[in-house]
């Protein structure tokens, strides 16, 4: 067990560490605002005058994407559900809006390709340092598993993670289900595991799971985008082991 120090915020009796990817750990915002752009053109090419409805519904405005967004915390299927709701608002059938979504979203995937984001300053640092002082550290996204690998592949972490969970079928954040088959795997407690994460749903899901402490990180400086935070972090660096 370690005792984990955020500002003014002490967590004792810690064993695990759970930490978010996109916005947290790798910082994706350029990949998943082009692949909102793109993937919204494809689908205005299609269904004319579509497009500008959905960066709005994706949380795209112009070279900005809302971290608080869809398409920043939801999950692919969500986002793929909510493109299809636009769709299916001009007259199509619910099956065909949900195929036009998906291609769609798929086809701009491919086209922006798989450059890999780079890691957030001090993700690897954090990681091995925590890694060192015996905690069990895991990613919990809200990416497909096959995401989550890939990043922890291609940024050679997997030395220092137990557990590469992404969200693919059943529920998403924030369920709290989620934080707890996390927990389940790692072989820890809900209360003597912290949550780290740049969302609201991130907070809700481990508060929900009744976690040790939900630490907020906002690279940005928005604390409103991880409201219920036990504390808000801007690096993450600030998570030191006592």
């Amino acid at each position: 067990m370690a005792t984990i120090k955020c500002g003014n915020k002490t967590f004792a009796d810690i064993k695990a560490i759970l930490f978010d990817k996109n916005g947290t750990l790798e910082d994706s915002e350029s990949y998943l605002r082009s692949l909102g752009q793109r993937g919204a053109r494809i689908i205005d090419a299609q269904i004319p005058g579509i497009g500008e409805p959905l960066l709005m519904a994706f949380g795209i405005n112009g070279d900005r994407l809302d971290p608080a967004g869809l398409m920043a915390v939801a999950s692919r299927r969500e986002t793929e559900t909510a493109a299809a709701a636009y769709i299916a608002e001009t007259g199509r059938g619910w099956f065909e809006s949900l195929t036009i979504a998906r291609q769609a979203l798929a086809e701009a995937e491919q086209y922006i390709g798989k450059t890999p984001s780079p890691l957030y300053v001090g993700s690897l640092e954090i990681l091995k340092s925590l890694s060192s002082a015996g905690l069990k550290l895991g990613i919990l996204s809200a990416a497909t598993t096959e995401e989550v690998q890939k990043f922890v592949i291609t940024h050679e972490l997997r030395n220092y993670l137990q557990l590469e969970m992404g969200v693919d079928e059943g529920p998403s954040k924030p369920d709290p289900i989620l934080f707890l088959q996390a927990c389940q795997a790692l072989g820890v407690e809900p209360r003597t595991t912290l949550m780290v994460g740049d969302s609201v749903g991130d907070m809700q899901m481990a508060r929900d799971g009744k976690a040790a402490g939900c630490i907020g990180i906002t690279w940005i400086g928005n604390s409103g985008n991880v409201r219920g935070a036990d504390v808000v972090i801007h690096q993450l660096d600030e998570i030191q082991v006592l």
